[in-house]
């Protein structure tokens, strides 16, 4: 039965406590996977960092911008797209609902029915992309068309990207299986042997080859490890979904609910990339190198979003989808799930936004400033971080937001409050990232900062219209403000400290004085909550003891 709160006097049910054990280990799994993997792919940018440099060259940029290219596809077919469309209808009809019993052999076949719709399409695309790659980068990276190398060569990278984008998509629906499931620690680690593949490839050829051989070296490398991520899960999916027939079906009625909600999810869960990948169109407008400094930056401030945000949305999910009885019943099992979920994101993330505006030069310094990357790169790195400390908290929020209202197979409304937010990145991100910085006569790298901190100003408006949105439907279901404001001011109080200890150790070692500043900032946070009697900060240490 699902955790739903009701009076034992009206004749309820009370909750039982195994789905919320289950929930909050399930979180424990995506987190680590995604630590693990994510963690490997600040290694991965690091290296790339340290054998294209940015500003050098034009290798770095065309393989950013090469790389956003397919991997339009996989935010369109692939990532939480998916998982947010099958997931809810894959789990209602494996566990059932209401007067329906559990169907496990319908639930893989819809499952079934939805991956060979899914192979169909990416082979499609992958074929047009391939073919098609010159006018796609135009349309992606229209700054390119004036420099013949750099155009020639974001093309070659994009032909190799694009086969690599399918795998993904196909890994992407492994991890909607797993993930109804229960299985967690696999879908979300696999993407590191992606990364282990890339971070091989960097090591083997960053002296033997220059810079252009080197990029298309480390694009065959990205494939290979696709290829691997979406085989490694392969063999479970087909454990825990014996009864998986790969073959299309688009007249069964599950199988068309999932596609149907795929149209609105894609704009609704995908939000967050897509509008990274307009940042990025507009980028390519801006002098050499910021494409490569742009997608460094996004790198890290997408780190908390992930960790914190998708992990906790992704093991809710499965589990706000299952809540059954009444609506007033789903509503209150919602509004229980929500709300700690909420305090847990914002006492996680309020000290990461602050680190991004207070100490990104120290975070960038410790990651990417080695060989080719020099310290102006690391300067400019650091202002894209702190404009997108704007929105971070925001875009953090609104994951959870979006899945409970997938949970309700409510597609539509997050779609219309996530073609609002990428309406306003568009057009605020280009005003704030060229015309603004030539009419107040400042250099023209510094735009890039413009676009994060737009696209954090549309965040907010997103998740205003998501939290309201949901609250017509469920009841209240935020976070006080005064909580919110206690976890900023103890984050400030803890930045002082750590420019404090930033101030005495110029000079050091950049990893001592790294280790030093950023330490100094942790313990000074956590010590800050301590005091201040924030409950999260005991659940959260005693998550990671277990």
């Amino acid at each position: 039965m699902s955790e739903v709160a009701t009076s034992n006097e009206a004749g309820g049910r009370v909750p039982p406590a195994r789905p919320a054990r289950r929930a909050t280990s399930g979180a424990v799994f995506v987190f680590a996977g995604m630590l693990c993997s994510r963690l490997l792919g600040l290694v991965r940018e690091s290296l790339k960092a340290k054998y294209f440099g940015a500003t050098e060259g034009y290798a770095a940029d065309a393989f950013a911008q090469a790389f956003r290219i397919p991997n339009l596809m996989q935010v369109l077919l692939g990532e939480g797209v998916l998982s947010a469309s099958l997931i809810p209808v894959y789990v209602s009809v494996r566990e059932g609902s209401g007067e329906r019993g559990p169907d496990p052999r319908e639930a893989d076949r819809v499952a079934g029915a939805i991956a060979a719709a899914l192979a169909l399409v990416a082979a499609g695309v992958v074929a047009i992309g391939v073919v098609a790659a010159p006018i796609l980068v135009r349309v992606i990276a229209p700054g390119f068309v004036k420099e013949p190398d750099k155009f020639a060569l974001t093309v070659q990278l994009t032909r190799i990207f694009f086969p690599g984008a399918g795998f993904f998509v196909l890994s992407a629906w492994c991890l909607g299986v797993l993930n109804s499931h229960r299985r967690f620690l696999l879908s979300y680690i696999a993407p590191a042997i992606w990364n282990l593949a890339m971070i091989a490839t960097l090591l083997w050829y960053g002296r033997r080859l220059d810079l252009a051989p080197l990029a298309a070296a480390a694009a065959w490398g990205s494939l290979a490890g696709a290829a691997l991520q979406f085989l490694v899960q392969l063999p479970t999916v087909l454990r825990v979904a014996p009864h998986l027939r790969f073959r299309p079906d688009f007249k069964h009625v599950h199988v068309r609910t999932v596609l149907r909600n795929v149209v609105p999810v894609v704009i609704g869960r995908g939000v967050l990339q897509l509008s990274a990948t307009i940042d990025q169109v507009i980028s390519s407008l801006l002098p050499n190198g910021m494409p490569a400094l742009l997608f460094n930056a996004q790198t890290v401030s997408t780190l908390p979003v992930s960790l914190f945000g998708m992990a906790l949305s992704a093991s809710e999910l499965p589990e706000m989808s299952s809540l059954s009885g009444t609506d007033a019943e789903r509503a209150e099992g919602l509004r229980r799930r929500l709300i700690p979920g909420l305090r847990r994101i914002a006492y996680l993330v309020v000290p990461s936004a602050m680190a991004l505006i207070a100490l990104g030069d120290v975070i960038v310094k410790l990651l990417f400033q080695h060989g080719l990357f020099r310290a102006y790169d690391t300067q400019l790195t650091w202002s894209i971080l702190a404009g997108s400390a704007v929105g971070l908290l925001a875009q953090t929020l609104s994951r959870l937001y979006s899945s409970a209202f997938y949970a309700l197979q409510d597609t539509r409304r997050p779609l219309y409050y996530a073609i609002t937010r990428l309406s306003l990145t568009l057009s605020l991100g280009w005003i704030f990232a060229i015309p603004v910085p030539r009419a107040l006569g400042i250099d023209p790298h510094w735009g890039a900062a413009g676009l994060t901190a737009t696209a954090g100003f549309a965040g907010w408006i997103e998740f205003a219209l998501l939290r309201r949105g949901l609250e017509r439907r469920i009841g209240a279901a935020s976070i006080p403000m005064r909580f919110v404001a206690k976890l900023w001011a103890i984050a400030f109080g803890a930045a002082v400290v750590a420019l404090v200890v930033k101030v005495a150790t110029l000079g050091s070692n950049r990893y001592v004085a790294a280790a030093a500043i950023l330490g100094s900032y942790g313990c000074c946070y956590l010590g800050g909550t301590l005091l201040a009697k924030i409950p999260e900060v005991h659940e959260v240490a005693g998550r990671f003891r277990r």
